[in-house]
């Protein structure tokens, strides 16, 4: 009985602890497509995976509904084109809250405002240097209504914010957005709010399409990689370029300020001449980061626990100019039929066992619980032994 008990104690931490890591994982709801599902549709979609973030490149209003009730949280975004008028002026930033805020919160889960996608890399010094009055702004008009005071504001940057990555221990923010980026960094940590950044493995392996690459970049068995600055190994791409924006924040004094990575993935159909998009590369990437991401392994940096992680993305985008693989990074098709499984939909995960991570905490209570297993069987058999003398010279 004392077995059991100490085993039911192990299996509720594991379930506990797979529970947890779902909360790590989202998706990102790219609109630049003319055959998308209803909203409504979409949210029974996501309510039938382990999705719990959802984000948006803009505030659409029956998206946001859809999802009232749901504890799926969302990101919403602000475009590139507002941040000017969000920027000088307070009223238009109280007016973008009140529209497109405050008539869905609490029902719907807000958790972050986005301003802008990728601006300090825009090329537009203005649209750079008004980022941070915008999201200024924006962060008084939310922190004006207690409904919307828990509301995020932070902005997505590309790896391109980085001039060096390799190895992780050396990165380290471009010095041609260091004034614009200084200010930023100071707002996300006195706000609280998380660094957003778009790692992609896919393009660093076609940029190096070596098989060692691949297999890095798709968390498949290798060698490892030794940064000699950390001395620490890394056995995948995505950790890397995690851990050197982590690198590039401590070294300017944010060891407090969050990551949230706002778009990673890989596209499963490409050009000829586009190197390592298939389906099978797009599954192994997408399919073992959710793998990796549930397990709370952590970053060598960054160990035992996960960052947000939202995929790139939920549907096909039919419409998105340049090569085949920009309308080819849909998890599902427009007709709701997975491109190929990654393990988010719930029958995948329930039927599948998820292996957790040995965690300080787990590897105590594996050790405990066995010791106490161990400790106990033997008196359970010296008890027996001692009944069963009992009982033969009872006969005797």
């Amino acid at each position: 009985m004392a077995k059991r008990r100490l085993l039911l104690v192990l299996a509720l931490f594991l379930a506990f602890s797979s529970a947890k890591s779902q909360s790590f994982i989202g998706v990102n709801y790219g609109q630049v497509a003319d055959n998308l599902p209803p909203p409504s549709e979409t949210a029974n979609l996501l309510q039938s995976t382990t999705i719990s973030k959802f984000r948006l490149y803009d505030a659409d209003p029956a998206v946001i509904q859809s999802l009232a009730g749901t504890n799926i949280s969302l990101v919403l975004g602000v475009s590139n084109s507002d941040i000017a008028s969000l920027a000088s002026d307070p009223s238009a930033a109280s007016n973008w809250v009140a529209a497109n805020v405050l008539p869905y919160v609490p029902a719907s889960s807000i958790s972050v405002v986005s301003v802008g996608n990728e601006a300090l890399n825009s090329g537009d010094s203005s649209l750079a240097s008004n980022l941070l009055p915008a999201m200024q702004n924006l962060r008084s008009a939310l922190s004006a209504s207690a409904a919307a005071s828990g509301v995020k504001v932070s902005t997505v940057h590309t790896m391109a914010v980085l001039s060096q990555s390799d190895p992780p221990s050396s990165g380290a923010f471009h010095p041609d957005i260091a004034a614009d980026l200084a200010g930023i960094l100071g707002f996300l940590r006195n706000t609280g709010s998380p660094f957003m950044i778009n790692p992609y493995p896919f393009f660093a392996y076609r940029s190096d399409p070596r098989p060692e690459t691949l297999a890095f970049c798709l968390f498949h068995p290798n060698s490892g990689r030794l940064d000699v600055g950390s001395k620490l190994t890394y056995t995948n791409m995505f950790d890397a370029q995690v851990d050197a924006v982590r690198s590039a924040l401590d070294a300017l004094g944010f060891p407090e300020v969050e990551i949230v990575v706002a778009e990673t993935g890989w596209p499963y159909q490409g050009d000829p001449d586009e190197v390592g998009a298939s389906v099978d590369n797009a599954k192994a990437f997408n399919g073992n980061l959710v793998a990796h991401l549930r397990s709370l392994v952590g970053t060598p940096l960054m160990p035992g626990r996960s960052v947000d992680t939202y995929i790139f993305a939920l549907y096909d985008e039919d419409l998105k100019p340049g090569p085949a693989s920009e309308r080819s990074f849909g998890l599902y098709r427009a007709d709701q039929t997975m491109n190929y499984d990654a393990g988010l939909a719930k029958s995948t995960s329930s039927s599948s066992p998820i292996t957790a991570p040995v965690t300080k905490e787990l590897s105590f209570l594996v050790s405990f619980c066995g010791q106490l297993i161990d400790a106990s069987t033997p008196h359970r058999r010296t008890r027996r032994r001692l009944q069963g003398h009992r009982l033969q010279g009872r006969r005797g």
